[in-house]
């Protein structure tokens, strides 16, 4: 299984990112992925997500700012981040989670809000 996020960077308060996801080694258009992020000193924080089933779930913090999407052809899992404000700063990183509930990670990729 590998993960690979990119799209990060530093951006101005209420500005836009997209960040993606490229998937290998599984079965990307059946599996439950997500994105989750993490502020040093602070616990991880499930942003977006797909069930198996493809519906979404969204962190309150991510409702009506942020969009998820995937392109099954391309192995591809996305985060559309707009509006963004000095508190989404932190490493987003890419999650797969296989049928037996283990959890696979990107390396990360950092996102600074700021002016």
């Amino acid at each position: 299984v590998q993960l690979v996020e990119s799209g990060g960077g530093l951006v101005q308060p209420g500005g836009s990112l997209r960040l993606s996801c490229v998937a290998s080694g599984f079965t990307f258009s059946s599996s439950q992925m997500s994105w989750a992020r993490q502020v040093p000193g602070k616990g991880l924080e499930w942003v977006s997500g797909f069930y198996t089933d493809g519906r979404t779930y969204y962190a309150d913090t991510a409702k009506g700012r942020f969009t998820i999407s995937r392109d099954n052809a391309k192995n591809t899992l996305y985060l559309q981040m707009n509006s963004l404000k000095a508190e989404d700063t932190a490493v987003y990183y890419c999650a797969y989670e296989d049928l037996v509930g283990r959890i696979n990670w990107g390396q990360g990729t950092q996102v600074t809000v700021s002016s």
